[in-house]
């Protein structure tokens, strides 16, 4: 009898620990599940002065964490960056830098006690590659395209939840991206003049007055078929901020994009002509007459480098449409503006920005004898910012030795879009920005 109960114990203690363990198995196999279903990342992109960068990443974590459950070190994030027009696609990769970590709500604002999303929040800098999502193809299509981002991140140290803990987690599922600005304006394209032209454009809150418009043409690199490129490559978006916007008391943008470069001209490149310039005058007319609280009075029109010589075009053969132009690092040259040019030119209120170490474009064969021809000409609205170098201004990024990051002295553009431009005119000092908002055809 004894040893039939023993071993009746031994099979029940043995089924227990057989059930228990499968049981253990089968909810480990579950969490693991779930947190391989659940997790997922997003990208935030902004665009600084050098361009565009993922600056954050928001995990998905699957279930809700507190807020002190996290640190900088909590994931390690990797990626790697392709470009399929490349071969190899392959650009780059490596673990980028995380300098901050905290759980939010989805958006990426902050939790107050529970959350159930991480930000990690990255290092950028203009020499910082790992965070850039574009790529400038310079020895094949000389165009910047926006690449594959792939990333991993794979935690290093275990969240404590109400629950127990969040371990072992490993995201690689893209849920999507924010592209900060960017995604505040319209992307249009249409047929101008037998030409498809990409465009983005951005419109002031409704008022019960009229607004100015400002047209800003891009740089060699951006052209292409997507407009959100002219934005991102390097800091258009500015034209939308509230500090810029002040300034207009609320204006409209208009971000037009050429197929390839607005310097291809009938006979060559930069050749004095543009095969888009009545495209471009087609696509202008058509968004004025869409808007009609656009005040024609008020029309400005401004590029960099390749925007730059298109927007020297457009004064010469379109006078007395624009109330000012501001080129800037602009690639007309000046041998081929001829004394009628001149005339034509300087009915348009005009305000020059270059550097002097600008090698692609030099100031001393475009922007240099340009304005002083204009000048010489009794242009009584012409103005020229004509900077030493380019270099960071924010005090947040430096060289090795502790001075100012210098970018390329063709980089002028930085300037104009902080607004840093500045003249004495009637014994005041004017900012670019101030001076633009203040032209019409009406003065």
């Amino acid at each position: 009898m004894y040893q039939r109960l023993k071993k009746s114990v031994l099979l029940a203690i043995t089924l227990s620990l057989a059930i228990g363990i499968v049981l253990s198995y089968e909810k480990a196999a579950l969490a693991k599940q779930t947190h391989e279903k659940a997790t997922s990342y997003r990208t935030v992109t902004e665009i600084y002065d050098w361009g565009a960068a993922i600056t954050k990443i928001i995990i998905d974590l699957g279930e809700p964490v507190p807020t002190n459950s996290l640190t900088k070190e909590t994931f390690k994030v990797h990626v790697a960056r392709s470009d399929s027009r490349l071969e190899p696609s392959l650009l780059e990769q490596g673990d980028r830098t995380v300098k901050k970590a905290y759980v939010s709500d989805k958006d990426g604002q902050p939790a107050v006690h529970t959350g159930k999303y991480a930000v990690l929040e990255m290092e950028v800098g203009p020499a910082v590659s790992l965070g850039a999502p574009l790529n400038y193809d310079e020895y094949g299509t000389e165009l910047n395209a926006w690449i594959d981002s792939q990333y991993t991140i794979t935690q290093q140290k275990d969240i404590i939840t109400n629950k127990g803990k969040l371990s072992g987690l490993v995201v690689k599922q893209f849920a999507g991206e924010k592209k900060e600005l960017v995604d505040d304006f319209t992307i249009k394209k249409g047929i101008y003049q037998n030409i498809e032209l990409a465009y983005a454009s951005h419109a002031p809150a409704k008022d019960k007055k009229k607004n100015p418009l400002i047209i800003w043409l891009h740089g060699g690199g951006e052209g292409g078929t997507d407009a959100t490129i002219p934005l991102s490559a390097n800091k258009a978006v500015s034209f939308i901020t509230k500090e810029t916007q002040a300034y207009f008391e609320g204006a409209y943008v208009l971000v037009p994009q050429a197929p390839t470069k607005w310097m291809d001209g009938y006979t060559g490149k930069a050749d004095g002509t543009s095969i888009y310039k009545e495209s471009l005058m087609a696509l202008i007319e058509e968004y004025v007459s869409k808007n009609p609280d656009i005040d024609p009075n008020r029309i400005y029109i401004g590029g960099a480098s390749n925007g730059g010589y298109m927007t020297m075009l457009m004064i010469r053969d379109y006078p007395k449409y624009f109330a000012a132009a501001f080129p800037v690092c602009e690639g007309l040259n000046d041998r081929l503006i001829t004394n009628q040019d001149i005339e034509k030119m300087k009915q348009t209120p005009i305000w020059f920005v270059a550097a002097k170490n600008d090698t692609v474009l030099p100031p001393t064969i475009n922007t240099l004898p340009t304005y002083e021809r204009l000048v010489k000409s009794h242009s009584n609205n012409v103005y020229l910012s004509l900077f030493e170098d380019v270099h960071d201004t924010t005090g947040l990024y430096k060289n090795n030795d502790g001075s100012p990051y210098q970018y390329n002295g063709h980089s002028s553009w930085i300037y104009l879009y902080n607004n840093e431009p500045n003249a004495k005119i009637n014994g005041s000092t004017t900012s670019i920005m101030e001076w633009i908002s203040k032209q019409s055809l009406k003065n």
